[in-house]
């Protein structure tokens, strides 16, 4: 009897972890025995061979499922479909092979769909649009060989798209327009055909997209230039003609761009991110110039003197391209080899790297920061101090350094290394490296030069007219609620205040300090947590019982909205045991309010202003309240907000 039939018999079993301690076994056929109880199966790195047991079907109440790694060959049964409280199924790198089965599609509670490094073969099941929890889709380097049917325009709230390797032909779908939600699609080394719809526009969140090899036409629509939070795009060894559009400057975050071996024409941008690109982006097109200093021949002039010059510059084009294309050869020749032998290098799959770039060095930093002086520091936090620093390159950066002589630094460092990794959202803290010695952390971020609202509200050099913060606040509301609700499993800020909300130079807000944040279950669950927040923003549950729920973030942000149009510090001196600032607005609510709020926003000539005002704070309390359960969600309290914008500040 196996160890794995000896578990079976463990009826009250909860979580099976027995993950890298290569068991080297079969799967019994009593793994359904787990039914009654069994919610997290982890067999990762196991090497547990032969088929997956139908049985495992039984196991109803399971809501994790992964076996990555194994030796698994075979159909996956189509009793898959009776696990409906599955979230996560991962089956990668295993030897299945068969098609995807419909059952997967009548899973409704499906968050992350993992079939990478298989021999699966056979269509992209259509129905897959249907389960729309779904937020993590990977079926890379396996032999599907269908198109992508219209449908899969059902999956809004999707972030990773990986169909990378596969034989997928036709046209991508006008629905992939819909993926308003999606961060990373990959695409590449497939059979797709016709051109790029126009409705890729729409995916404003889209950071990675890679349609490298494939047999897509037609030119590159402009629409791609709205696109704004795209930082890297791959389109190379496609049949792309027409000129690049130069609106493609607008892409501000771009930092690598292959748009090679096509049959593009015209002139190269010369603005943006274009700047910074060199001839590796566009070698290999019919009849590319540029009028920088790339490699590529310089656009047509009316000066003769030229001539030799431009003809010396294309005949070392060319002769660039002929090498490249042998080595494009020869390089997809081994390719083709070990793509039909299923064996997909490890460095292809990580062609698209996670969001945290490669770490920089701290000799790097200390030079940014002129050796972390005084003159560069822009403030100092829980775990911490944060930097202004310039590289050689001329890039400006805040460097938050943690102090990791303070209990809880490194797990602080951590978590928030995981949480900006995994998040990504226009009104997040954007990080852009980090740094990580024996005895030295770091994370580096974009710098935002506007400071924090704290500074903005405090300081006397600075005015935040009312639509101004109306308009922050809405900001951080569209991150929280991200957090919230647009997340695989939701995340708690846990440290909502004005110091960690930092203002770029067009005054967007952006939150940061993810310090302390925790992951829930669900959003009415809750996490117990022995760290503490910021006194004054806590949530009364958080301070007293340690307990962490989306619930404590809409507190804070209820206090937020209050400090905002007040001016007032819950800490100030005025809230002594018997008064908080809940307390002080809530008792002038809505009758004295002027006697309350931040003088500088009421003008005695405009009424709006106190009727706009009023309509924030009833919100403010709505969020504030002392029972969790009476509190509204974020998402509700984002479109009070956007509301209340509408009626009052139409023009923004």
């Amino acid at each position: 009897m196996s160890f794995l039939t000896s578990l079976t018999s463990c009826r009250r079993l909860t979580v099976v972890s027995v993950g890298s301690n290569s068991i080297t076994c079969y799967l019994p056929d009593s793994i359904g025995n787990f039914s009654s109880s069994l919610e997290q199966l982890d067999l990762t790195n196991s090497r547990i061979k032969g088929r997956i047991p139908k049985e495992i079907g039984n196991i109803t109440n399971l809501a994790l499922l992964y076996m990555d790694n194994n030796e698994f060959k075979g159909f996956i049964p189509f009793t898959i479909e009776g696990l409906k409280n599955l979230q996560v199924l991962s089956l990668m790198g295993n030897k299945l092979s068969g098609p995807i089965p419909d059952g997967i599609c009548h899973l409704p509670n499906l968050g992350e769909f993992t079939l990478s490094k298989n021999k699966l073969y056979g269509p992209l099941p259509a129905c897959l649009g249907n389960v729309t929890s779904l937020r993590y889709l990977n079926l890379d380097s396996n032999e599907l060989n269908s198109s992508i049917s219209p449908t899969i325009g059902g999956l809004r709230d999707l972030l990773k798209f990986n169909l990378f390797l596969n034989f997928l032909s036709g046209p991508l779908p006008q629905e992939i327009g819909n993926l308003k939600a999606v961060t990373s699609m990959d695409l590449s080394m497939n059979e797709l055909s016709g051109s790029i719809p126009s409705t890729i526009g729409g995916l404003n969140n889209l950071i990675n997209l890679s349609l490298a090899q494939n047999i897509l036409q037609g030119p590159i629509p402009d629409s791609v230039s709205k696109m704004l939070s795209l930082e890297r795009l791959d389109l190379s060894h496609n049949n792309f003609t027409g000129s690049i559009p130069k609106s493609m400057e607008a892409l501000q975050y771009l930092q690598y761009l292959n748009l090679s071996f096509n049959k593009l024409t015209g002139v190269i941008p010369n603005g943006g991110p274009f700047a910074h690109f060199n001839c590796q982006s566009f070698i290999s097109n019919d009849a590319l110039c540029c009028p920088c200093q790339l490699q590529v021949p310089l656009c047509p002039s009316h000066h003769h003197h030229r001539s030799r010059q431009k003809a010396v510059l294309r005949a070392s084009l060319i002769s660039l391209a002929v090498v490249s294309t042998i080595v494009a050869l020869i390089i997809s020749f081994f390719l083709i080899k070990r793509r039909r032998k299923n064996e997909v290098p490890s460095d292809q799959m990580d062609s698209f790297p996670t969001i945290m770039p490669e770490r920089i060095r701290h000799h790097d930093l200390q030079g940014a920061t002129n050796g972390f002086s005084e003159a560069n520091l822009l403030g100092v936090g829980s775990f911490g101090s944060v930097y202004k620093g310039t590289f050689t390159d001329g890039r400006v950066v805040a460097v938050k350094v943690f102090n990791l002589q303070i209990e809880g630094a490194f797990k602080s460092f951590d978590t928030e290394c995981e949480m900006l990794r995994s998040l990504r959202h226009r009104n997040l803290a954007k990080v852009i490296s980090s740094c990580s010695n024996i005895d030295f952390r770091a994370l580096v971020l974009e710098y935002m030069p506007n400071g924090s609202l704290e500074n903005w509200l405090y300081s006397h050099d600075t005015l935040l007219n009312l639509s101004q913060r109306l308009s922050i606040m809405i900001d951080v509301a569209s991150a929280i609620e991200y957090l919230h609700h647009g997340y695989a499993t939701p995340v708690v800020h846990c440290d909502l205040k004005p110091s960690n909300v930092l203002l770029d130079d067009a005054m967007v807000a952006h939150v940061s300090d993810f310090g302390i944040a925790k992951l829930v279950n669900a959003e009415d669950n809750v996490a117990l947590t022995r760290t503490l927040a910021t006194f004054g923003y806590m949530a009364p549950e958080y301070g007293s019982e340690g307990q962490v729920s989306t619930k404590c973030d809409v507190y804070s942000f209820g206090i937020m909205l209050i400090e905002t149009f007040t001016r007032k510090r819950p800490t100030d001196d005025l809230f002594t045991a018997g008064l908080s600032l809940r307390g002080w607005i809530y008792d002038t609510y809505p009758h004295s309010l002027s006697h309350v709020l931040d003088a500088t926003l009421l003008n005695p000539n405009e009424d709006k202003n106190a009727e706009c005002v009023s309509l924030i704070m009833k919100l403010a309390l709505d969020c504030s309240s002392k029972l969790p359960g009476e509190r509204i969600n974020m998402r509700d309290a984002l479109a009070t907000l956007q509301k209340i914008r509408k009626q009052f500040f139409s023009r923004l």
